[in-house]
């Protein structure tokens, strides 16, 4: 019944949408998961007789095949896409995909590390290795100033500014940021530049560059993950730890200090104050523990 359907909608992707190959395979097999559905339930309707109950029916359905919500709305995008099809070629009268919401994705919050298991996780680091002593100002920077993973190993000497107690970070978008640095952080950066990073050899064109592998090149992304990793086992911490936590951890501090939320976006360098608000989430479930905790009603 759905053939020439599929057919024309497969023709009008390619020719009238210009989509590559893949694309339309992957438009095609959401409208086979819509007709899988209709043939399974014995529904057997034309596009023009779906209504918007027949595709909430399915979206529960795929819901409980076990589709996690960002495919469920990637799917229902599909859909759209082929009514849309059907709007313009005038195969059905109207858009029964047109109300349709998708199920909302919830933004999983992020591990965080209390600031005892910050500094116990630097605690590990062996100093008395050349390694170490970068590491530890890598740390410290990371988590005074809340940095990316590439901020950090992409910073430069000439973006230190560490007498008036400030780094110049280069964000997405090669947008540039003034961040304050913390006097721990200043000290061992110091002592990185003074006693450890002048006695390597440097490769050609990383000069500028701050934190260096004993090549002499700039530290990988994936470099910095292992040794965040290998210091968290050493800690006993079971958390899902990566470079990010270092972040996440320094604007939920912020946060739950009363900082403003305004200045904490400004330091992180995020472009919309929504995606700073995730912290406010963070700190709301902590005042609430705190209630909990302390509150005579909350007993």
């Amino acid at each position: 019944m759905w053939e020439p359907y599929k057919k024309g909608y497969k023709a009008w992707l390619q020719l009238e949408k210009s989509l590559s190959d893949h694309s339309v395979e992957a438009y095609l097999r959401d409208l086979e998961k819509l007709t899988g559905f209709l043939q399974t339930n014995n529904l057997l309707k034309t596009p023009d007789e779906i209504m918007l109950t027949d595709l909430q029916a399915f979206v529960k359905w795929v819901g409980e095949l076990g589709m996690t919500p960002s495919s469920q709305a990637r799917m229902i995008s599909g859909i759209r896409s082929f009514y849309r099809y059907c709007l313009v070629e005038q195969l059905t009268q109207a858009d029964p995909s047109a109300l349709l919401e998708a199920p909302r994705n919830r933004r999983k919050l992020p591990d965080v590390l209390s600031f005892e298991e910050i500094e116990n996780v630097i605690a590990q680091i062996d100093q008395s290795r050349p390694e170490g002593g970068r590491n530890k100002a890598i740390l410290e920077t990371m988590y005074s100033c809340g940095l990316r993973v590439s901020e950090v190993v992409n910073l430069k000497l000439s973006a230190l500014y560490l007498d008036i107690g400030f780094i110049r970070v280069t964000g997405k978008g090669d947008k540039e940021r003034l961040v304050p640095i913390g006097s721990d952080a200043v000290k061992y950066l110091t002592l990185y530049k003074e006693n450890i990073r002048v006695h390597q050899p440097i490769q050609p064109g990383f000069e500028d560059i701050v934190f260096l592998s004993k090549r002499g090149k700039p530290l990988s992304r994936v470099m910095i993950f292992y040794i965040i990793k290998d210091l968290a086992r050493k800690a006993g911490i079971t958390k899902n730890i990566h470079p990010h936590t270092f972040r996440h951890s320094f604007a939920t501090h912020l946060v739950e200090g009363g900082a403003d939320l305004r200045a904490v976006q400004e330091m992180l360098g995020h472009e919309s104050i929504t995606t700073t608000e995730i912290y406010t989430h963070l700190d709301r479930d902590y005042l609430r523990d705190t209630l909990q905790q302390f509150h005579p009603a909350f007993k």
